[in-house]
């Protein structure tokens, strides 16, 4: 019983259940139960497990069509349980194979002309930093949707994409298990150590693959961190195809961010195209908790439009 108590704490500050008052004692530190022995990163228990969880609204410029469209992320930022073994949410605490992930979820909405895109990237990374164990996209636009999901098998990575593209389908393939760009805001947020600088090889982000229809391998890439005024910067280059990404964030923990910037060269004319994301508010609380209709004016607040 004495384990249970103790792993349960890790999930209250995400998405849940409601647990047996008796279990809901204190936040206990990261080390009690995950799985992160040797390691000596860590995320500030006083911020990322107090039961509450990050949520942030980005202004949005996102390149499409040849043109710049107006739109928004938010991004969410929280802890929760992870089963290492079925890689999903641990929401019964009968399982031993658990540890504390760092999860963000991506909401990414944009508008081209008369129709939209809405899409997801949800990223489970231990909270030690050893590694991202699951990526998922979901992605929709009136034309249809796309589902991608990658999951972390010793060395490699699985993934599942289910296109409505007759060129793509439905396919199924192993990668090695490379850097993801999908994580690195993740370890950005635990250590900004935890991310390597010079040539690495890295996969990129779902939702480039995606909004390129590029193939599913990962490339050549340069990492390099640097001042941006008040704040740190960390930079991605692709070589291969000319394609770059940064991002700006707060020097000290929890190293918020502040922008992410993405350049690219048209597949139409090869020019420069760019899209960004600039934060305007931030909010720190149990937002799952937040579901009457007397709190939508917390929206508002947040300045969160949706379409």
């Amino acid at each position: 019983m004495k384990y249970i108590i103790l792993i349960t704490l890790f999930g209250l500050a995400s998405c849940h259940t409601e647990l047996p008052e008796e279990l809901l004692v204190s936040t206990a530190p990261l080390s009690v139960v995950a799985d992160n022995s040797g390691s000596k990163k860590a995320l500030d228990p006083a911020y990322w497990y107090s039961g509450k969880a990050e949520v942030s609204k980005y202004t949005l410029k996102q390149n499409r069509y040849r043109e710049v469209h107006d739109g928004e992320v938010i991004l969410i930022f929280v802890t929760e349980d992870f089963l290492t073994d079925k890689q999903v949410k641990n929401d019964n605490y009968v399982n031993k194979n658990s540890v504390s992930v760092l999860k963000t979820n991506q909401l990414r909405r944009f508008t081209t002309g008369l129709y939209d895109y809405s899409m997801m990237t949800s990223v489970f990374t231990r909270a030690d930093g050893r590694g991202t164990e699951k990526v998922t996209l979901t992605s929709q636009d009136w034309c249809g949707h796309s589902f991608v999901q990658i999951n972390k098998q010793g060395a490699a990575y699985r993934v599942q994409l289910r296109s409505y593209f007759e060129s793509e389908g439905d396919e199924d393939k192993v990668v090695k298990a490379d850097l993801l760009e999908d994580e690195i805001m993740n370890l950005l947020r635990i250590d900004p150590d935890l991310i390597p600088t010079g040539d690495v090889k890295m996969l990129p982000s779902l939702v480039y693959l995606r909004l390129s229809h590029g193939k599913m391998f990962a490339q050549k890439a340069i990492i390099t961190k640097s001042d941006s005024g008040p704040h740190k910067m960390i930079s991605i280059n692709y070589p291969d195809d000319n394609r770059s990404i940064s991002l700006t964030y707060e020097s000290a923990s929890p190293y918020r961010i502040i922008s992410f910037l993405e350049k690219y060269p048209s597949a139409f004319d090869k020019t420069e195209r760019t899209s960004e994301a600039v934060k305007v508010s931030e909010l720190h609380d149990a937002y799952w908790k937040m579901n009457h209709a007397s709190e939508k004016p917390m929206r508002d607040t947040l300045k969160i439009s949706g379409f």
